[in-house]
């Protein structure tokens, strides 16, 4: 299933995408897309809905968040070898984590905003993945089991904040709008391997990333393992798990950063695309 959120921003109804590609009203069946509706059992009875006697949505909608009431939005740095390379850092011996604010978080195609004073906005297109039951101390081999669903994420990042400011990563990582997540939340069934998804981006129409999920150094079940032994996971609760080379501060021998009226475009095989202006703060 692909599963969604449409609507005013903070008045997003849950919907799903009907075999045609069309927008189906799921506010019948369900009260959101959040982790309540995430487990197994809760999705095996969504997917006994016939879409097709629910109300069609409009074509033009807004797409929202694919997940609502997000507990934890955990990411993962450095977890492509030739991104920790190009970022001049070493390649990490276990994850790298770090979070972004849920504040941060909108739609697949809301304009980004570039913090005011910021001269080194950048961007990086991530697989995100889904928590769909609680999860603690799991082993690799059981990772997979917990996960509800992947979708495309756009860590957006401000490089002065996150490297020169002091601190730690996530001031650099949260500012508000710095979370695109969706356009679909893809259940699992329909993700045989996460480790094998071709990921890229634009800005401007200039492909700057094209990686694939299978040079991951800690593949998602390995960090679901790992996250689990720091804290619990629960329904709900968003993993991005790390972006391949091509971000804009790796750019040789000028690194090329963000600024107010750009687009960048970006997508995950299988999982959709997202497309995003930058405006000004």
């Amino acid at each position: 299933m692909k599963l969604l959120r449409f609507g005013e921003r903070g008045q997003e109804t849950p919907g799903a995408l009907d075999a045609q590609g069309r927008i189906r009203d799921l506010s019948s069946v369900v009260g959101d897309i959040d982790g309540s509706v995430l487990g197994d059992a809760a999705l095996a009875k969504l997917r006994g809905v016939d879409l097709a006697s629910l109300p069609l949505v409009a074509e033009g909608v807004r797409i929202g968040p694919c997940v609502g009431r997000v507990g934890k939005f955990i990411c993962i740095g450095l977890n492509y070898a030739d991104h920790a390379a190009e970022s001049n850092l070493p390649v990490p011996s276990e994850p790298v984590v770090f979070n972004k604010w849920t504040s941060a978080i909108i739609g697949p195609n809301d304009d980004v905003e570039i913090p005011r004073g910021s001269t080194k906005s950048d961007w990086e297109v991530e697989l995100g993945v889904v928590i769909g039951k609680p999860t603690k101390y799991i082993g690799v081999e059981q990772a997979l089991d917990h996960v509800a669903g992947y979708c495309v994420i756009n860590d957006v990042s401000e490089r002065e904040w996150q490297i020169e400011r002091g601190g730690t990563w996530d001031k650099g990582k949260g500012f508000d709008t710095f979370g695109p997540l969706g356009p679909w939340l893809v259940t699992r069934d329909e993700v045989p391997d996460p480790q094998k998804l071709a990921l890229w981006l634009e800005v401007d129409g200039h492909r700057y990333q094209n990686g694939n999920t299978s040079t991951m150094i800690f593949s998602v079940a390995q960090v679901i393992s790992y996250l689990s032994k720091c804290m619990s996971l629960q329904p709900g609760d968003v993993i991005s798990t790390g972006t391949p080379p091509g971000v804009g501060m790796g750019v040789k021998p000028v690194p090329v950063f963000l600024k107010a009226g750009q687009t960048m475009r970006l997508g995950i095989e299988g999982l959709g695309e997202q497309q995003q202006k930058t405006v000004a703060a």
